[in-house]
């Protein structure tokens, strides 16, 4: 599987349903930079919320 690399990116949205570290209790250091946005709650639903807005 290849690699994204979004920190090159212009603008990244990450969906998390929190902003509680993951398993392994390590915060991802992309979730901190100023090219992301973070969209909380459940990643289909906000999904399926934003084609309805479309």
């Amino acid at each position: 599987m290849p690699a994204l690399r979004v920190w090159e990116a212009e603008n990244v949205v990450v969906f998390k349903r929190s902003m509680a570290a993951g398993y392994a209790g390590v915060q991802n250091p992309l979730f901190f930079r100023d090219n992301s946005q973070m969209l909380f709650g459940d990643a289909k639903a906000r999904v399926e919320d934003i084609l309805r807005a479309f």
